[in-house]
C-alpha cells in the first residue's frame, strides 16, 4: 500500500480484555464480523467465554470473548499469538461446549444454538505456500456415490436454517495474519490490515471501520490506561521471547539427541547389517573355494587312482602277456620235437593256429 497517513491503534488482544465487552463498543466487533460473514451482525450480548488458561503465562497468549447475536447464533472470537499442540482439537471442544452450556437442563434439541469460532491467529497454520490467508471449515453432506451436496429435511433441522438445510454444526474461521500479503481488495482486507499492523490508514472505510479507529486510538487513552497497555505489552512480549526461546532451546536438544540416537542406531544396524553381509559373502566365498579345492583334489586323487589303476591292470595285463608268449614258445618246442598237435594244444592251452612264427 502507498504511504499515507494512519491512526495508531491498540492490539486487539487487549481490546478484547478491556473495552470490546463494554455494549457501547459493539460497533466494532459488529463492522469485522460483518465484513467476514458478508452479513450484517448484531450483537446483543458478551457471555462468559469457554476460555480458562492454565498458566500466567498462557493469558498473554490467548484471549477470547463469546458473543450472542440478535439470531441467537453464538461467536467465538480468539486472538492467539503462539501455536499449541492439538490446537484444533481445542477449537472443536470449545465450540461443543459452547453448544452444551447454552442449552439448558431439560430443554429440546431445537434450541441448540449455531456456533462460530472465529480464530486471529499471528502464527503459521498451513504447510507450504498458499495464496489465502482466511480458512473456513464447516459441515457438508454429500452423496457418498454421487459426491453431490444433499439438503435434508427440514424436519431434521427443527429450525430454520440459513443456508442448505444443514447449518446447525459449528464453522470455524483461521485468520492466519502472519499470511496477509498487505494486499488490500475488499472491507475484510482492510480490518486484517488493522490487526497486523495495529494501525489503519485514513482512508479505509468498511463498515464499522470508524468505531475501530475512534475507540482503539492509542492517543485518545488516558496517561492510566497507556500506561497499563504499554506495560501488558511488555510482559506478553517477555512472555512470548520466554517461550520462544524454550521451544528453540527445546528443538536444538532435540535436533541433537536426535542425531546421536540416530548415529548409535544407525552403527548397530550398520553392523547387523554388515555381518549379515559378512555371513553371506562368506558363505557364497567359502563355497566357491571348496568347490575349486574339492576340484584340485579330486583330480589329484583322480590322477593318483588312475595311476594306481593303470599300473594294477597293466602288470595284470603283461603277465597274462607274458605267459601266453611262453605257452607258445613251448608250444613250438613240441612241434619241434614231433609231438602230436592235439597233445600240444592240451597242454599248452593254445590252438595250432597261434603256433607260426610271426
Amino acid at each position: 500500500m502507498p504511504q499515507k497517513p494512519v491512526r495508531k491503534i491498540i492490539t486487539f488482544d487487549w481490546a478484547i480484555k478491556t473495552i470490546l465487552r463494554d455494549k457501547a463498543n459493539f460497533d466494532v466487533l459488529e463492522g469485522f464480523l460483518s465484513a467476514l460473514f458478508l452479513r450484517p451482525i448484531t450483537i446483543l450480548d458478551m457471555l462468559e467465554s469457554e476460555s480458562n488458561p492454565a498458566d500466567e503465562a498462557d493469558k498473554y497468549n490467548r484471549v477470547d470473548l463469546l458473543a450472542k447475536t440478535r439470531d441467537g447464533e453464538r461467536i467465538i472470537v480468539e486472538v492467539q499469538y503462539l501455536p499449541e499442540k492439538a490446537y484444533l482439537k481445542r477449537l472443536a471442544f470449545g465450540a461443543a461446549k459452547t453448544i452444551v452450556e447454552n442449552l439448558k437442563l431439560g430443554e429440546p434439541y431445537d434450541h441448540v444454538k449455531k456456533v462460530y469460532s472465529v480464530n486471529l491467529l499471528y502464527f503459521d497454520v498451513i504447510r507450504g505456500e498458499d495464496d489465502d490467508y482466511i480458512y473456513h471449515g464447516k459441515t457438508d453432506f454429500t452423496g457418498l456415490h454421487t459426491r453431490r451436496p444433499v439438503r435434508l429435511k427440514d424436519s431434521l433441522v427443527g429450525d430454520r436454517v440459513r443456508v442448505d438445510g444443514t447449518d446447525v454444526f459449528p464453522e470455524y474461521y483461521l485468520i492466519s495474519v502472519k499470511r496477509f500479503p498487505d494486499i488490500v481488495r475488499d472491507n475484510l482486507d482492510e480490518w486484517v490490515w488493522a490487526f497486523k499492523h495495529n494501525e489503519v490508514p485514513d482512508e479505509f472505510a468498511a463498515p464499522g471501520i470508524d468505531a475501530l479507529k475512534d475507540k482503539f486510538d492509542y492517543i485518545k487513552m488516558s496517561e492510566e490506561e497507556r500506561r497499563r497497555f504499554d506495560a501488558y505489552q511488555d510482559h506478553a512480549r517477555s512472555e512470548w521471547g520466554t517461550i520462544t526461546h524454550a521451544r528453540e532451546e527445546g528443538l536444538a536438544e532435540g535436533i541433537q539427541m536426535g542425531r546421536e540416537e540416530g548415529l548409535a542406531e544407525g552403527v548397530h544396524m550398520g553392523k547387523e547389517k554388515g555381518l549379515a553381509e559378512g555371513i553371506h559373502m562368506g558363505r557364497e566365498k567359502g563355497l566357491a573355494e571348496g568347490v575349486q579345492m574339492g576340484k584340485e583334489e579330486g583330480l589329484e586323487e583322480g590322477i593318483k587312482q588312475g595311476k594306481e589303476e593303470g599300473l594294477e591292470e597293466g602288470i595284470k595285463h603283461g603277465r597274462e602277456e607274458g605267459a601266453h608268449e611262453r605257452s607258445l614258445e613251448i608250444a613250438r618246442a613240441l612241434k619241434k620235437e614231433g609231438w602230436p598237435l592235439a597233445r600240444i594244444a592240451e597242454v599248452t592251452g593254445i590252438s595250432p593256429s597261434q603256433w607260426e612264427e610271426p
